[in-house]
């Protein structure tokens, strides 16, 4: 075999091999070779081997075979988004067709079913207890039938139809006892916790969590059929209870987290439904333990559940929600009835709940594995601690004394989130000082009786004073945002300062002039101009107040060497000068006009000689360097 065959044949084996190769890739892609591929595949068996050039002597002959052309295979190239599509269509489709369908008909299915028992009740063709035992023949016929479907891989469908069968089954022993009382309300309700039971036992060997929801939903819907409309207090929560334990329970192996929603859902209606119809203030020690008997449950829930491993966020989500609503909704519940016997008891009770969750943030670093859902938790739980102690204020306190409280409450904040460099802490300091701030500036109402020395005038002494806290405190930090705060809180102090003798001013001419009494109910001259008189010293107060305070400041300015405290002071000078050169002047007497323009111009000089003198060294200036030249520094 010459060179010319061996070549001949290597090629053949080469596209043989692509295309292959090419055949696979689009099977891969999911591109449908029938359609790509206009002419079929070459055959390669036509082709003959390489003969021997002919001698140029002898005639020339006809070939012996006709040497068969290769096409080349064309193939169109799809877009990758057809495919996309296609499978998309493909899953809508299939999801339709086994989901959509499934419960359409299922439901057609019962409605066909209850017509013509109906129907036939009407008509009398089925007594009473025929068409209890018709609805429990059927029910358990169906999930029994379901299990064949879950055999052969049909889960969904199967779970649908056991749905349908557990669904007749209760309705029947709801009918049997309700509606036809053939059977006492004991059996009926040990006959729904035989399908209960059954349903979870049934979940726990098919570790199905869609069955053990049907379960619980089956559990809490017994106590709503079987009721016959008395008050049964004991017995329903004792019944809750052990619902709640056992899904606790089931919980520490299995990850079902959702069921921890669905019972918590089905504990607070039926709450609900008791209380707004049967509560009374003589069961308040009953119901009370109650409550606090769900609450440690599902407060110990996200501490006892077990993880997912599959779905960590969602995990994380349902644990949270559901600590944060169990503490509001038993504080909610709790304080119904506990806040028209006495507000110290509810105080206390609040302050108590806020140790509890103290507690609870440190079990939740060492439980959760983790290290993210702990933290969140835990500070969950210390942020609701601090929400409690905050709402514990308002109760047990009245007027001035809760703005105090918010206030004290924010100095410990501080104080203790300094200690262990908590971020967390600070925002709630900030956050109960905001409260305690809008509190004292716009609700409480003082009514002092002496200056200085009177509640109104030590509420915001100790504003400022947690406010000069939360500037020390920020101040040591390092951050732009503790810079930020420290700068706010000196403004916000300063401010409060202000207000503070603005109002002892106030209440100070004020009693002046109700002491200029208008005799007999008869205008007095005198009176008027007496009570002019004081407006006029209560307005030469303010502008002397403002240039005192304002110098106060900027000497406290050059001392610390701060250029934010000489701001300030400036902008006060500012506001004085305004006030001096647009209201005194038309408005003070002459005497009064004058001294302000005096005490406000020796002000005014005394902190222009001072910038001059340039004691901090302000403004640039050239200093000689080694060679004798000046530099700018």
């Amino acid at each position: 075999m010459d060179s010319s065959e061996n070549d001949l044949k290597s090629i053949r084996h080469l596209i043989a091999d692509l295309t292959t190769r090419i055949s696979r890739i689009e099977r891969q892609l999911g591109i449908a070779t029938a359609s790509a591929i206009e002419s079929p595949p070459p055959s390669f068996s036509a082709l003959p081997p390489a003969s021997k050039a002919p001698e140029p002597s002898a005639a020339p002959s006809p070939p012996k075979s006709v040497v068969t052309p290769v096409s080349v295979p064309r193939i169109h190239a799809s877009p990758s988004h057809a495919a996309t599509t296609a499978q998309f269509e493909s899953n809508l489709e299939s999801r339709i067709g086994s989901h959509l369908l499934n419960r359409i008909g299922i439901a057609a299915l019962l409605i066909g079913v209850s017509y013509f028992l109906k129907f036939a009740f009407d008509s009398n063709w089925i007594g009473p207890a025929g068409r209890v035992a018709i609805g429990l023949i059927a029910g358990i016929a169906v999930v029994l039938w379901s299990e064949r479907f879950r055999a052969r891989g049909y889960n969904v469908f199967s779970y649908s139809l056991k749905a349908v069968g557990l669904g007749t089954l209760y309705l029947s022993l709801w009918a049997a006892f309700q509606v036809y009382s053939l059977i006492p309300s004991s059996i009926a309700f040990a006959t729904m916790l035989t399908v209960t039971a059954a349903t979870a036992t049934m979940a726990i060997a098919q570790d199905a969590e869609i069955l053990a929801a049907f379960a619980l939903s089956g559990g809490f819907t017994t106590p709503l059929l079987l009721s016959t409309g008395q008050n049964h207090e004991i017995a329903l929560f004792t019944y809750v209870a052990v619902l709640d334990i056992a899904t606790l329970a089931l919980l520490t192996f299995k990850p079902w987290r959702r069921l921890l929603v669905l019972s918590y859902a089905g504990t607070l209606l039926l709450y609900i439904g008791w209380y707004s119809s049967f509560y009374e203030r003589t069961q308040l020690s009953l119901t009370v333990a109650f409550s606090t008997l769900f609450f440690a449950i599902f407060a110990l829930a996200p501490l006892i559940a077990r993880q997912s491993h599959t779905e960590t966020t969602m995990f994380t989500a349902i644990l949270l929600f559901l600590a944060f609503v169990n503490a509001v909704v038993y504080f909610l519940q709790v304080y119904a009835v506990v806040s028209e016997v006495s507000k110290t008891d509810t105080a206390w009770f609040a302050l108590g709940l806020a140790a509890v969750y103290i507690f609870l943030s440190r079990l939740a670093g060492a439980r959760l594995a983790d290290s993210a859902a702990s933290n969140k938790l835990r500070f969950l739980h210390l942020a609701l601690a601090i929400g409690f102690i905050t709402v514990a204020i308002p109760i047990r306190l009245d007027a001035h004394w809760i703005t105090i409280g918010w206030f004290v409450e924010a100095g410990v904040l501080l104080w203790v989130a300094d200690r262990i460099e908590s971020d967390f802490l600070n925002a709630f300091a900030i956050g109960a000082m905001i409260l305690g701030v809008g509190r004292l500036l716009l609700i409480d109402n003082f009514v002092t009786t002496q200056l200085i020395f009177n509640m109104r005038m030590a509420t915001y002494s100790v504003a400022v004073a947690v406010l000069a806290a939360v500037a020390w405190f920020a101040r040591n930090r390092s951050d732009e945002a503790g810079r930020t705060v420290a700068a706010v809180s000196i403004i916000a102090l300063n401010l409060l300062a202000l207000t503070a003798l603005s109002h002892e001013i106030t209440d100070y001419y004020a009693r002046r002039v109700a002491e200029v009494r208008i005799p007999y109910g008869q205008w007095n001259r005198s009176n008027g101009s007496d009570i002019r008189g004081l407006q006029i010293a209560r307005d030469f107060s303010y502008s002397a107040l403002w240039m005192f305070y304002g110098a106060a400041l900027m000497v406290i300015g050059f001392s610390r060497r701060s250029a934010f405290v000489r701001w300030q002071a400036l902008v006060l000078v500012a506001a004085t000068i305004v006030k001096v050169f647009v209201y005194d002047v038309s408005q003070l007497d002459r005497e009064y006009r004058i001294v302000s323009f005096i005490v406000l111009g020796v002000l005014l000089l005394a902190i222009s000689f001072v910038y001059q003198r340039d004691w901090l060294q302000l403004t640039s200036r050239p200093k000689p360097n080694a060679e004798g030249t000046s530099v700018t520094i």
